[in-house]
């Protein structure tokens, strides 16, 4: 075995070994954390990730992905070097939030229509909070501010559109290839004077060669989506649950406290309120945990504590990094470059909170009441506003995607006229 291997697994099982002790020693405090976290699984996360897996492997089997992929080609290329399929990740993960990205991008690698590279730029970018959760559970349920739902949607997706511009330069000078990839959906990117094609025939083409070449019936497709969704979804809650006992028993230890005095050390020689340093410890395990702390300082500028939820929704906990890692270990995509896009999120948006605090909530108020709207449903009542909210994302990139295509011919044609 590898020395470095060695040494990793070594403190791996260490660490292992000293959380089973430590829930020895508080049985009854790991026991209502495994319950939490369970709970927290079958109430919120199973209703809003399960039909979402259902439904993107049928819609991959039936040839939409491939549909949408040429339609979004135009768009997706240029923008974020990925395939135009890429936009139906896209949608759906800002629709449905974390780990649905992962799970999708896995599924298009494995169908070979992203490269690897591809595929660690979309999970990268992709993977973000869902809409109703960051309004109804974060601005209207933690802070009561249904104001400030504006606020974090524009730093949160803003923020990771930019991390997938800057994702465009990794892997600069590995370009794909359609050999490698099996699929015309990851040939090179086209250079700057070749015509973006927006060609609805293509897609319908696409889509049906997909079809034909997938050829399972509804059937044998809905039940075979149905397993390993359930599957996965069997994963994440182990994940769940686990990092809530883990995070529970640190806590009942004291553990945790050296990481709160270490974080309440540098917050001020950033800046910023000692007093966020509970709310971005508990946010660096588990999303929720640390959006709630964050909205709880007392004598703390609003702004501030906004700009820790912010981050802590970018990061995402280390709950749902555990999810991504498990996921893309399915396929050959790397988990690195999810964690620097990951770190990069987290500040990004907490800055363009920061730098846009007064624009964006002096503007926001007319989005109050559709945010109200969709935050006030949970559980399974919320599938149909984030499909909703799907539809909306994907039909709004087909249409700036149209417009790329026809901004590009303009300025093809500009150019010929003022050369000659």
């Amino acid at each position: 075995m590898n020395p470095k291997h060695r040494s990793s697994t070594f403190v791996l099982v260490i660490a292992i070994l000293a959380l089973a002790v430590l829930m020895l020693r508080f049985p009854r405090a790991s026991w209502e954390a495994g319950v939490r976290g369970l709970a927290i699984w079958w109430d919120v996360l199973f209703p809003s990730l399960f039909p979402f897996f259902v439904i993107s492997e049928v819609m991959l089997g039936f040839g939409i992905v491939h549909f949408l992929g040429k339609l979004l080609d135009p768009l997706m290329k240029p923008l974020f070097r990925i395939p135009g399929s890429g936009g139906f990740v896209m949608a759906m993960g800002f629709a449905s939030g974390y780990p649905v990205s992962a799970k999708l991008t896995t599924k298009l690698r494995e169908e070979r229509l992203v490269s690897r590279e591809e595929g660690e730029r979309l999970v990268a970018f992709t993977t973000s909070s869902d809409p109703i959760f960051l309004i109804g559970a974060v601005s209207v349920g933690f802070f009561g501010n249904p104001k400030l739902a504006g606020a974090l949607a524009v730093a949160h997706y803003g923020s990771a559109l930019l991390v997938g511009v800057l994702m465009r330069f990794y892997g600069a000078k590995a370009a794909p290839s359609t050999a490698e990839t099996g699929a015309p959906d990851s040939a090179p990117c086209p250079g700057p004077e070749a015509a973006p094609r927006f060609s609805l025939r293509a897609a319908v083409k696409a889509m049906h060669e997909a079809r034909m070449l997938d050829g399972r019936g509804l059937g044998e497709l809905l039940g075979q989506a149905i397993a390993s969704s359930l599957k996965l979804m069997t994963v994440v809650g182990g994940l769940v649950v686990f990092f809530s006992v883990m995070l529970e028993v640190l806590t009942a230890s004291r553990v945790i406290d050296v990481l709160h005095s270490g974080v309440r050390l540098l917050l001020p020689a950033l800046a910023l309120p000692p007093e966020l340093a509970d709310s971005l410890v508990g946010g660096l395990f588990e999303v929720t945990l640390g959006a709630k702390a964050s909205a709880a300082p007392q004598g703390v500028p609003l702004m501030f504590k906004a700009a820790a939820a912010a981050f802590i929704l970018s990061w995402g906990g280390l709950s749902v990094h555990a999810q991504v890692a498990s996921i893309l270990n399915g396929a050959d995509l790397r988990y690195f470059p999810f964690l620097i896009a990951r770190i990069i999120h987290a500040f990004l948006s907490s800055i363009i909170l920061l730098l846009l605090w007064r624009p964006l909530m002096g503007s926001v108020p007319a989005f109050v009441p559709e945010a109200l709207e969709i935050g006030s449903h949970r559980g399974w009542g919320a599938v149909p506003g984030m499909f909703t909210l799907f539809l909306i994302i994907a039909a709004s990139l087909v249409i700036l995607s149209l417009l790329a295509v026809i901004i590009h011919r303009i300025v093809v044609y500009i150019k010929k006229k003022t050369e000659k």
